[in-house]
């Protein structure tokens, strides 16, 4: 897989004002089967209110123009009523059924979000993604047509054999761990996923959108700095990290305020 670091140069900022359109599509179609949990994760209390509305309002606060919801199947209804119209989501523009696997529900999305210039692809379960990682994914997208968002990774790789030994140790400074959103000029994206679909043979092993990509299109995917902060809760200390992460950051939001009066 080809995917590059540069550091974003002082013109790409510029393309934001060419009031690009941007659609972000935000997943929340998944199972949380590690979560021990009879609700799906997604709608576990975090902080007060369901989980997928932390997302949901880091995307509400930003420059994009609209979100696409992809909800498990059955729960659109639940979505509007409990999620978007109890909390006021304002950008919410379309509520759709997701699939079987993450690519299907990132295909729904795709479908409903045609028309517009770029594209964001969030993991609903990333609740601490914040409007700076949000802006820095859409001037991606608009220099470089397919960026994500990620982070170095901290901690030795190992590669594993079929008899559970290590055979060898990937160079770490190589290696990054993959976040979202991940954003794309519309026209690639879609462009990948219509290939993929149409080679269902090439579907066994697809993890994440860039990987769609670069698999499908050969477009380099640049890596875009995000935060240790935004972590992908998936067991049930995840939702203890994620509580206190944005715990401290809204502490943080008091005490300026205070500073400020």
């Amino acid at each position: 897989m080809e995917r590059q670091f540069l550091e974003m140069p002082p013109e790409a900022g510029d393309l934001m004002d060419e009031r690009r359109d941007v659609t972000a599509i935000v997943l929340a179609a998944g199972k949380g089967s590690r979560m021990e949990s009879r609700v799906r994760k997604q709608y576990l209390e975090l902080e007060g209110r369901p989980l997928i509305c932390h997302a949901l309002e880091a995307f509400e606060r930003s420059p994009v123009n609209r979100v696409i919801l992809v909800a498990g199947a059955g729960e659109t209804t639940f979505c509007r009523e409990e999620i978007v119209e109890a909390y006021g989501f304002k950008k919410v523009a379309a509520i759709v059924a997701g699939g079987r696997e993450r690519y299907h529900s990132v295909y729904e999305g795709l479908k409903a979000a045609e028309g517009c210039r770029d594209v964001l692809i969030h993991d609903g379960a990333r609740p601490c993604v914040t409007e700076d990682i949000i802006c820095r994914a859409m001037e991606g997208a608009a220099r470089y047509k397919a960026c994500v968002i990620g982070m170095p990774v901290k901690d030795t790789i190992k590669i594993a054999d079929e008899e559970g030994n290590a055979s060898h140790t990937p160079d770490r400074s190589t290696l990054w761990q993959i976040q979202t959103p991940q954003a794309f000029s519309y026209d690639l994206v879609r462009e990948a996923y219509d290939r993929l679909f149409e080679n269902p043979s090439l579907e066994p092993g697809i993890t994440d959108d860039a990987m769609v990509v670069e698999t499908m299109t050969k477009h380099k995917v640049h890596l875009i700095p995000g935060s240790y902060e935004n972590i992908k809760v998936t067991t049930p200390e995840d939702l203890e990290i994620a509580g206190l992460f944005l715990k401290r950051r809204h502490v943080s939001v008091y005490l300026k305020g205070q500073i400020a009066t």
